[in-house]
Formats: C-alpha cells, structure tokens, sequence
C-alpha cells in the first residue's frame, strides 16, 4: 500500500471506537507500518461524540488530522452529523444501519456509502457487547489496512487477560471482526 490511508471513527462515548482505532493501530504497527493515531472527546463529561482519526502507511505521516477520510464510520446519529465535513468524493462512508433516522444525514458527497446492520447482528447472531468489533471486520475489509489475521492478534495482545478468564471471549470477538468483514464483502 503506497498511500496512507486516512480513518475517521466517531460514535457516542461507551461504544468502543477509541478501542477499535486502538486494536487497528497496533496490528498495523506490529506490521510494521507507520502510524499515527489521535482521540478526540467531545466537550460533554459524558455522552459527547468521540472520534478518532487514524492514519496508516509505509512512510512518515506529516500531519496528525485530516480534511478528508478515505473512510469514515459513524456510530450514531450524532456522529453521522459530525463527521459529513470528512467526507469527500472518494470516501467510502460506513455508518450502522441500525441508526434510526440515519437516511436524513448521510452526506450526498461521498463516493460510497455503505450501510452496515452491526447493531442488529451483534444481537441476533453474537452479543451486543462486540457491536464495535464487528465494525472493526469491516473497516479493515473496506481499507486492506491490515490482514485480519493481524487485528485478531492486536485483539488478542489487548484483551487476551480477559480471554484467559473467559475464553469464549476470545471466540467472539473473533468472530465479530469476520462477520463484519462478511457484511462489507462484495459492497466495494
């Protein structure tokens, strides 16, 4: 991959996008790639937007924010409303389908827009708690960032003393991140 490919996630504060930008930095570190990864909170003590912009490459990065992400994910509908100014014409923008009322912000500008129902899924086939990973599957199926095998071995560095506890923990999140890779899959 020659360029550095620029990754905006934003959702509201408990939903796991500081930890899934996390997880993505380290197994592209581990491969020994650039990266540059920054949180940003929103001005709420609780339930602000929180975002994250995440950049990867095989060359220095210059500049730790962005205009434009080469893909943005949204986690609410708040977050869709704060992360359209990302948004440019080769962005593939992915938002959780399950956004009520979501249809009425999506940017018009963006070069794909992909719904994915992770919301629905992690309830019906996995558990509400690895809602996030799933989105993580299909972030990194959308960018090739990173192998999936890589994010499960992050995955596994960051919460493997959980999996040592509970090891059906281990299972799941694993395959959370192949689910949400089977729901972008054939989309791009």
């Amino acid at each position: 991959m020659a360029k550095t490919v620029k990754i905006m996630l934003a959702g509201e504060g408990g939903q796991g996008v500081q930890s899934v930008a996390e997880i993505i930095a380290e197994a592209a570190n581990e491969q020994g790639r650039e990266v540059l990864y920054i949180p940003n909170f929103g001005v709420e003590q609780r339930g602000g937007v929180s975002i994250a912009f995440l950049q990867i490459g095989d060359s220095p990065i210059g500049s730790p924010k962005f205009e434009t992400g080469d893909i943005v994910v949204a986690l609410s509908d708040r977050a869709i409303t704060r992360t359209v100014q990302y948004v440019g014409p080769a962005t593939v923008f992915v938002y959780d389908a399950g956004i009520e009322g979501a249809q009425t912000h999506l940017p018009q500008n963006a070069g794909r827009v992909l719904g994915i129902p992770a919301i629905d899924v992690a309830k019906r086939e996995l558990h509400p708690r690895v809602f996030n990973i799933i989105i993580m599957g299909a972030v990194i199926r959308a960018t090739g960032v990173v192998p999936e095998d890589a994010a499960k071995a992050a995955i596994e560095k960051q919460l493997g003393y959980k999996f040592e506890k509970d090891p059906q923990l281990r299972e799941l999140n694993f395959k959370a991140i192949d689910r949400g890779a089977e729901l972008v899959a054939g989309r791009l």
